[in-house]
């Protein structure tokens, strides 16, 4: 018997061959506060200046894979353990033209940066999304001068919408990240987009 509230849903984990997307743990925050504490990974985020604030957005991220069983995972390189980023599913927590949707995203340290390691956990994503979770479209989306999150985003078989490009709500106006291209994978073409990306 529950007292009403929802079960949380059966947590997804899963490999991909050189890494381990998991749930978040404690060891975790100091890695990534180190991640978002760095200039260059955050040129196109708006920052999380102190460890509260990376402290407070890893908690809620773990929180939503806790309560959905999916999300954006924690990234650590087998055999290491090394803690190298995050990479996942995530549905917008504010209005986007295009809600509903599940967008797909990234973050690695810059040392993880050059080793295909962000191509390789949002394929498996993209997997996870369409294979267990049912999803019609997955779609992405990025500052419009991130040309590397974008190749990152072309090389797993997304397309870009250029019609679809949009001001972020999120972020303020006049602000030089407010514009955002957007990206779209569709269920169908996932299995040959995902045989052509990883050629």
């Amino acid at each position: 018997m529950t007292d009403g509230a929802p079960l949380p849903r059966p947590l997804i984990e899963f490999d991909t061959p050189r890494l381990r997307l998991r749930q978040w743990c404690e060891s975790d925050l100091a890695p990534f506060a180190a991640l978002a504490a760095d200039p260059q990974v955050m040129a196109f985020l708006l920052p999380l200046p102190a460890r509260a604030d990376s402290d407070a957005f890893a908690e809620r991220i773990q929180a939503r894979i806790a309560a959905n069983g999916w999300g954006l995972w924690a990234v650590e390189r087998k055999g290491s353990g090394e803690f190298l980023g995050f990479t996942g599913l995530n549905v917008p927590q504010v209005a986007l033209p295009f809600s509903p949707c599940v967008e797909i995203g990234w973050r690695f340290a810059r040392h993880a940066w050059g080793h295909g390691f962000a191509s390789e956990a949002a394929r498996g994503a993209l997997q996870v999304g369409f294979e267990q979770l049912g999803l019609a479209e997955i779609v992405a989306f990025t500052a419009a001068g991130n040309l590397r999150s974008a190749a990152v985003m072309a090389r797993i078989g997304m397309r870009e919408d250029a019609a679809g490009a949009f001001d972020h709500p999120s972020v303020p106006e006049g602000h030089a990240l407010r514009r955002h291209r957007l990206f779209r994978i569709a269920r169908a073409a996932w299995p040959q987009a995902g045989r052509r990306s990883s050629e």
